[in-house]
């Protein structure tokens, strides 16, 4: 234990004298060593690994916090401390993967986050997998149209009563939210008739025909029927998806080994559900973390991921040992938390108005 402790202290000494990119192989040197030995640390020592962490974000640049973040934000035993400053970092791309994921951020955190930061933020918290009543009170009552309907589809949310009666005020004028409100089976009976009266024609049709507040229990003995068919269907739907989708990464490592542009970009986008702009963007970008988020939510192995990479490259500084190096991260993105993380890019994405 002596060992890392003591390159703790030397990290210590060293931050106020290292380069921006020193600062950045501090960071990943010290999230490594916390990572694999955090099992072994008391809990006073955790406390100075958070304490430098927080000093060092302060100090190095946005695409090393990104990274961190990614690596942190899964993680169940990471240091309070610093997931709370990279939740309630102002720059969204660092802020959301911790925001979206973390299970040790708090209730109070979350809450201070949502009534103090942009939007986006509230966006992030919005798509976590669960949250409290307190913080759904404050994304309904501060968050925007966007957010509010999120956080309404979110399955994992509950709702306090008050937050309920804020969503049928939201819902008003807006076809959207009141049929996602509608069909939640958390929602208040008592306010069904309510949203109904500012609901269009057609949404209150929808709702009358499977609201489970307007027929209970009720089940069709044709759809009963149609069960197994429809089982049937899927797996072989499933089936196809499987093969179209080898066929596509193939394409991909071809598009990508050959150099050719405008098909890597566009098959990336196709296979991520992101539009060309976007994928063309993260491809620009000088760090490779989104290009991560990218490959783990489509799926993709290391080996075809490291392929975009060098595809991406180009002209940019990013060295063999670079992208080498992001294989631990990757390793760590779980592929549903990148679909969450993606998904909230793309609603972004959205323009005004085309929220559903």
């Amino acid at each position: 234990m002596n060992a890392p402790l003591s390159f703790i202290h030397e990290i210590d000494n060293t931050i106020a004298q290292s380069s921006a990119a020193r600062r950045a192989e501090i960071v990943r040197h010290l999230t490594d060593l916390m990572l694999v030995n955090a099992d072994q640390y008391s809990d006073d020592e955790m406390g100075l690994i958070d304490d430098l962490f927080v000093r060092l974000i302060e100090t190095i640049e946005e695409s090393a916090r990104a990274l961190l973040a990614i690596r942190l934000g899964p993680y169940a035993k990471a240091p309070p401390k610093i997931l709370s400053a990279l939740a309630c970092d102002d720059v969204i791309d660092v802020a959301s993967p911790v925001l979206i994921q973390s299970e040790r951020l708090t209730d109070a955190m979350l809450i201070e986050c949502a009534k103090t930061k942009s939007q986006e933020h509230l966006l992030a918290i919005s798509r976590r997998k669960m949250l409290a009543e307190a913080v759904t009170d404050v994304l309904v009552e501060r968050g925007d149209q966007q957010v509010v309907l999120s956080t309404a589809q979110n399955a994992g949310a509950k709702f306090s009563s008050g937050g309920f009666t804020i969503l049928v005020n939201r819902a008003d004028g807006d076809d959207s939210l009141t049929a996602c409100i509608g069909v939640r089976p958390d929602f208040p009976p008592q306010l069904f008739e309510r949203l109904l009266e500012s609901a269009s024609n057609v949404v209150r049709r929808k709702l009358e025909a499977e609201s489970p507040h307007a027929k209970p229990g009720i089940r069709s003995a044709v759809e009963d029927a149609t069960d197994q068919v429809r089982t049937t269907i899927s797996s072989q739907l499933a089936k196809n998806a499987a093969l179209a989708w080898q066929r596509d990464v193939e394409k991909l490592e071809g598009f990508a080994k050959a150099n050719q542009h405008d098909e890597t970009v566009a098959l990336i986008a196709r296979m991520s559900g992101m539009t060309t702009d976007f994928v063309q963007r993260k491809i620009d970008e000088d760090h490779v973390e989104s290009l991560l988020i990218l490959a783990a939510a489509i799926g993709l192995s290391w080996d075809t991921t490291k392929i975009v990479l060098f595809f991406s490259a180009g002209e940019k500084s990013r060295s063999i040992g670079d992208i080498e190096q992001s294989e631990i991260a990757y390793q760590r993105l779980n592929q549903a938390t990148a679909r969450k993380i993606l998904g909230f890019h793309r609603m972004r994405e959205l323009p005004e108005g085309r929220l559903h």
